[in-house]
């Protein structure tokens, strides 16, 4: 059907009101994900297993179903990264080892309630080993690219998460945020990003990588996108300990209620000093946008992003002491060492980690009561090329794998909601390559930070096409 060949372009709100209506079938939907997914992975490198025979069974039945026309994503496909439990496969998490562990018995909590909605799940998407990296060049699977520039990162550790999403395979997918792992890839892919409140979505069906700073989210070519999967997804879960006993709260409604009341301020300091041009410029024209000048500095940033580190290196070291003891060789090399040296951390650095986080939430929340929104880079610069070492910022030379998260891991050290919004053109050697604005809120003010990236979606500041992949 030659109509399908071009669903893939459609957006899930589309999408899913044509299914719904009957104008569309899901199984046409499917087959236009999946005859993309064909056309154009072996470029991107996005994903690490199809799921053609499930996808086509479910959109089957879904065509079937006879209340398909209450289902908010009603036959729109889309894919998790690879930590998420799949029943009948073994949760890989980017990894060799993991090749060999028992299938899951079922589908990730998120996964079920996306499908309840209608949506479809085609496959499981590349990430940097057990999360641990800011670029998905995955030693096991291969590097994620960029769908924008073929030849550099995708970011991570989501790499193939939001590189399915620039690339038209799928609307959206699903990620994970520990450090800064949903909002890096968008930055650098160009997609729109959630990272939701600590605690807001559960995280049971998912790989862990630091239980007190992991969070699930989605990634999204469209704003209204990205709410409309967030809503599909919230409510608590019991087998999450973390996850907040909070009734659902509809962010789509709230789109449209534009700007009014809504207090923007610029982060400064720590935001300007370890962004390149490109960066701080992104977050000027967002400013302009919004009308403000308004400038904040957040006190001890550095000292938030290390106890950020800390904690993940902590955590991170101690869950996979038994593998590094037992299958050392197994581990992609990036991640191995650092693993073994996180495995050697005091557990009084890591206590003391996790007081200067409270701190840090605390003195944050005053800034909360003269502000609502928050403007940061996303990354302090456009997507390096593959294989990159070194980055040059402002004078100093730093590593570049790790300071990708350099404007992330301070606003994860406290779990406060993101969304990702990319823009273009920002870098005049590179204008074809997107670079990400985080719009930062209180916690679970997620409703705030979406309604400012439709105010700039509506004013054609931020946008997400589909990759020409060239």
């Amino acid at each position: 059907m030659d109509a399908s060949l071009q669903l893939w372009r459609s957006d899930a709100l589309g999408t899913a009101r044509r299914v719904r209506e009957g104008e569309l079938a899901a199984a046409d939907v499917v087959l236009s994900s999946l005859d993309r997914i064909e056309a154009t992975d072996a470029r991107v490198n996005a994903f690490t297993t199809r799921l053609a025979e499930r996808a086509r069974k479910h959109a089957e039945l879904l065509d079937q179903h006879p209340k398909r026309s209450k289902l908010s994503l009603a036959g729109v496909p889309f894919a998790v990264k690879n930590l998420y439990d799949i029943a009948g496969l073994p949760t890989l998490a980017g990894s060799k080892i993991e090749r060999d562990a028992p299938p899951a018995r079922r589908d990730a909590v998120l996964v079920r309630r996306l499908e309840a909605a209608g949506a479809i799940l085609v496959g499981a998407l590349n990430m940097d080993e057990y999360a641990y990296g800011f670029t998905t060049e995955n030693t096991h699977y291969g590097p994620t690219r960029n769908p924008h520039d073929l030849t550099r990162l995708s970011g991570g550790s989501s790499g193939g998460s939001a590189a399915s999403v620039a690339a038209g395979q799928v609307p959206f997918s699903l990620g994970s945020d520990t450090n800064g792992s949903i909002r890096v890839p968008s930055s650098l892919c160009g997609t729109f990003g959630l990272k939701p409140t600590f605690g807001r979505l559960p995280r049971s069906g998912s790989y862990p990588f630091s239980a007190s700073l992991d969070h699930l989210g989605p990634f999204a070519r469209t704003v209204r996108d990205l709410a409309l999967v967030y809503d599909a997804m919230q409510g608590p879960h019991e087998d999450d300990p973390a996850c907040a006993q909070r009734a659902i709260e509809p962010t789509l409604p709230q789109l449209d209620r534009g700007m009014q009341g809504v207090r923007i301020g610029v982060l400064g300091g720590w935001f300007r000093e370890q962004a390149l041009d490109e960066a701080r410029a992104a977050v000027d024209v967002v400013a302009g946008a919004l009308g403000t000048n308004r400038l904040f500095e957040l006190p001890e940033v550095e000292r938030a992003r290390a106890a950020a580190f800390l904690i993940t290196c902590g955590e991170g070291g101690a869950l996979h002491l038994n593998h590094l003891r037992e299958r050392a060789h197994d581990f992609d090399p990036m991640t191995r060492e650092r693993f073994l040296a996180n495995a050697l951390i005091p557990a009084a650095w890591v206590v003391q980690a996790q007081r200067v986080r409270h701190w840090f939430a605390r003195r944050v929340a005053r800034v909360f009561e003269t502000v609502d929104v928050l403007l940061a880079p996303a990354t302090p610069c456009v997507a390096p090329p593959i294989g990159t070492e070194w980055l040059e910022i402002n004078g100093k030379r730093l590593p570049a794998r790790p300071s990708m998260g350099l404007l992330t891991q301070p606003i994860s050290c406290i779990g406060l909601p993101v969304v990702t919004v990319p823009l273009w053109g920002q870098n005049p050697g590179a204008p074809h390559l997107p670079i990400g604005v985080q719009l930062i809120a209180a916690p679970w003010r997620e409703d705030l930070a979406l309604r400012v990236a439709a105010e700039l979606e509506s004013q054609g500041i931020v946008s997400a096409p589909i990759a020409t992949l060239a």
